[in-house]
């Protein structure tokens, strides 16, 4: 059973809810010099009411000592932090997000820039074959299945969604296709083989400008595609042109209202692909994202990271794909797509278990919650045994003749640990901004 999924997102709220984020360091910094500070003051108020005190002087000194230790102890201070994270925790887990660790919850509210990978996390990561275009100096008919073949043929063992398209076109019409004698992919290029005896490459403009290869006009054919959105692929056989297939990865349902909510809550939204530039810009026009990272290399995404946070900014990464892991772990906060590879959910910080892109907003408000309570709770802990010491001390006396006695200082100190674990509960009643 401890094997099973549900045991490891058990697994994993559990050590979130444990584990200490930065700002429960400050409490711990807090109450390093606030205890020394408060026993300091006790032994003074002793010392006070025992030399200039009234008849018993020792009573007098002894309560007080004892009232300033019990309604300065700082119970409510260290619980201030972790209760807001375990209920911020657990309501993220009943809203499908995983929070990896405290630090987690906490550094997502600061983000002011999210990078969106575009296959498998704003797209449905399920393409399919929309066009086959073959040169037009040959058959159409006869090309159309040469290209189909060939490209399924290259792409038949391939696990890239692209190439799983192409692979079902071809079931779909009943073309068999042939085992390559040679099989090479170039990462974020496309790929070549050997099939029937003829060398193929399929992929992008730039690995057929790479290889000199003439595409007679074929390249028009996939600027019109490409600002229809679609992705086109060359194919070449023996050094020539032979076509285009292109492919179309339809948008989630949710991807929109995902993005237009992130937006409203102050984020610059930047979408990331291999895909070029025509076909990137055409997707994230459909989405409302204005900055797009186009033609990047899997190994670049990393790199793309770490110029925007030389730019000081706070920036979370949102993947799904073996090949985003590096990305998700140089963010500031990986998310990772529920839905996608083991490899991203494990370098990631929080793991949406939807699949749901309104989850990302959801964690963000959830952050931004919890850290409001959590400097709520701060707050009148601290506030609380600030303003409460000088009463313990006697500092009334003189004028009202009021002595806080030490029962009723043990009573409001438990009172204050109630009050702040009430304040965190407020967080059970956390709705997301965006609901399904």
């Amino acid at each position: 059973g401890k094997e099973t999924a549900l045991a490891q997102i058990i697994k994993m709220v559990q050590e979130a809810q444990g584990s200490k984020p930065p700002i429960a360091r400050l409490a711990d910094i807090i109450a390093s010099y606030f205890v020394p500070a408060v026993i300091i003051i006790s032994v003074i108020t002793f010392g006070i009411w025992y030399f200039l005190g009234p008849a018993p002087s020792f009573t007098y000194a002894l309560l007080n000592f004892v009232a300033v230790l019990i309604i300065a102890c700082p119970c409510a201070l260290g619980l201030a932090t972790p209760t807001s994270i375990m209920v911020g925790t657990g309501n993220g887990a009943m809203n499908g997000i995983l929070f990896r660790g405290g630090e987690a919850l906490e550094t997502a509210h600061k983000l002011n820039t999210i990078i969106l990978d575009k296959t498998g996390t704003l797209t449905k990561g399920e393409p399919s074959v929309t066009d086959i275009l073959g040169d037009k100096g040959q058959g159409a008919s006869v090309v159309e299945k040469e290209i189909l073949l060939f490209a399924a043929s290259a792409e038949k063992g391939s696990e890239h969604p692209l190439g799983e398209a192409i692979v079902r076109k071809a079931r779909e019409l009943n073309i068999e296709t042939k085992d390559a004698e040679k099989f090479n992919a170039i990462p974020g290029h496309g790929l070549e083989a050997r099939i029937q005896g003829k060398d193929i490459l399929l992929g992008n403009l730039k690995l057929m400008r790479d290889r000199s290869i003439k595409l007679n006009g074929l390249e028009k054919e996939a600027e019109r595609l490409s600002d229809e959105g679609k992705t086109p692929m060359f194919l070449s056989v023996d050094g020539k042109a032979a076509g285009i297939i292109a492919v179309a990865d339809t948008l989630k349902p949710d991807s929109k209202n995902a993005v237009n909510a992130l937006r409203k809550l102050g984020l610059e939204v930047i979408m990331i692909t291999g895909d070029n530039t025509r076909t990137a810009e055409a997707i994230a026009k459909q989405v409302g994202i204005e900055r797009v990272l186009s033609e990047v290399l899997p190994e670049d995404k990393a790199r793309h990271v770490k110029m925007l946070q030389a730019e000081g900014k706070k920036v979370a990464m949102v993947g799904d794909g073996i090949n985003d892991a590096p990305a998700l772990a140089q963010a500031d906060v990986g998310i990772a797509i529920g839905t996608g590879t083991d490899v991203a959910m494990e370098a990631s910080d929080i793991t949406l278990i939807s699949g749901d892109l309104r989850g990302i907003v959801t964690a963000i408000a959830l952050s931004k919650a919890t850290i409001r309570n959590i400097k709520q709770n701060l707050f009148w802990a601290f506030f609380y045994n600030i303003s409460l010491i000088p009463v313990a001390a006697g500092v009334l006396y003189p004028f009202l003749g009021v002595l806080l006695d030490p029962m009723i200082a043990a009573g409001a100190m438990g009172m204050s640990s109630v009050s702040v674990v009430s304040n965190a509960l407020r967080l059970r009643w956390f709705r997301p901004p965006i609901s399904a």
